[in-house]
């Protein structure tokens, strides 16, 4: 009963983390462009900075933005923090469910760092609280008067730590953790600046005195890193579900080139609200960097990288050509004793209910129709299996890519 409350318990929870993931991401990104979108005119009220009108849902909207605050402080404000709130705590619980419990298969390479399962947890967990600490010293660090300095100390902190996590976790854990620590600043900037500072100023006005300019300037600074952040965070946490990004040993890399794929996408949209004015020139160096990812992800690393076939048998039906190689019987004899444990109608490891992803690799049917996926998983990436905790040898690795070779590379059934 237990694993099936388990898997129930993670979707659940994975669910709760997505909606109230799109709800942050989206008051966000309206607030953003709401901002940057207001006008000036001379019949605003004193104090106004700007207004906007805004159509949707068959009304109208008339929004004004007081730079300070309104003559009468309203009762009824809504803040707007539970969206983030909300989606940390269920990401951390999924982060609890998926990786610490079930470390051994998403957080362990033994080939990096042969880990307990408590001490992968310990690491992650403390990875994520030292990434504010470090994140939050630097943001008071002399290098908040200028921006992009601060910016640029920022890349460099967010991408040593995702080179830190990638030599002792998995791929998988490596991306994931990158993202959660990213996920961790937002949050807390929310949670111990923006916020708290939004409550003096609010207290200060009702009291009739002057609040500190400092503090709405600290909050606008961690909000348009928020703003920065959004996408890289996004990507990250669903590169788990693609080998090509986290399988690779330029991970860390992949994980820097996306950082500045969403900044210049960002800036894109920053600047469209702000002037109208359409950068089309960020979404060439956004294609750029995507094509560096791509290119990363199948560059070898410090392992072996699997050897290319001398020759190909079949040049005609790659399923003819993959089922007549000469490689196919050890090919399959290596997905059957690797891989067919998990990948099975019913799997023979513990807590396994189904094969992942309803994979099937029992017989020589089987592996002949999931080639492709073999090709990905475990050819071109070594995102199977997770944390090599089967132990596939690099020369079955050189096999496996013979026998993919001989079918042209790829194989789509």
């Amino acid at each position: 009963m237990a694993p099936y409350v388990t898997e129930w318990l993670s979707f659940a929870v994975r669910w709760v983390h997505v909606v109230t993931a799109m709800a942050w991401i989206g008051s966000s990104f309206y607030f953003i462009a709401l901002d940057l979108g207001l006008r000036k005119s001379r019949a605003l009220p004193p104090g106004v900075g700007g207004e906007a009108w805004q159509v949707h849902g068959g009304g109208f909207y008339h929004v004004q933005k007081y730079m300070v605050a309104p003559p009468d402080m309203p009762e009824d404000l809504t803040w707007f923090k539970w969206e983030s709130y909300s989606t940390w705590l269920s990401g951390a619980a999924l982060l609890f469910l998926v990786y610490y419990l079930g470390a051994d298969l998403y957080l362990i390479d033994p080939e990096r760092a042969d880990l307990p399962v408590w001490g992968a947890s310990a690491i992650g967990i403390a990875g994520l609280a030292l990434g504010w600490v470090v994140y939050d010293l630097l943001c008071k660090s002399p290098l908040k008067r200028n921006d992009t300095a601060l910016l640029a100390a920022l890349f460099v902190y967010v991408v040593l730590a995702s080179y830190l996590f990638s030599q002792v976790f998995s791929g998988r854990g490596a991306m994931l953790h990158t993202g959660a620590m990213i996920a961790t600043i937002m949050t807390a900037n929310v949670f111990r600046l923006i916020i708290p500072n939004q409550r003096i100023v609010v207290a200060d006005l009702k009291a009739g005195r002057t609040p500190p300019a400092h503090l709405g300037a600290e909050a606008k600074q961690r909000s348009l890193h928020n703003n920065y952040l959004t996408l890289p965070v996004v990507f990250l946490m669903l590169s788990n579900h693609y080998p090509l990004a986290f399988a690779t040993e330029w991970n860390w890399v992949i994980a820097g080139l996306v950082l500045l794929m969403g900044a210049v996408i960002r800036h894109f949209f920053n600047t469209l609200h702000r002037t109208h004015q359409k950068l089309w020139w960020c979404w060439g160096v956004a294609g750029v960097l995507f094509a560096a990812v791509i290119t990363l992800s199948g560059a070898p690393g410090w392992r072996v990288a699997p050897a290319e076939a001398v020759s190909r048998e079949g040049k005609g039906d790659p399923a003819a050509a993959l089922s007549t190689s000469v490689h196919f019987a050890e090919a399959a004899g290596i997905v059957q004793a690797r891989c067919a444990m998990c990948h099975a109608r019913e799997p023979l490891w513990p807590g396994l209910l189904h094969a992942p992803k309803h994979v099937f690799l029992e017989s020589e049917d089987d592996i002949l129709h999931n080639a492709s996926l073999i090709s990905v998983q475990a050819v071109r990436s070594h995102a199977m299996p997770p944390g090599n905790i089967t132990g596939l040898e690099p020369e079955e690795r050189r096999l496996l890519s013979a026998w993919i070779q001989s079918g042209d590379g790829v194989y789509r059934p």
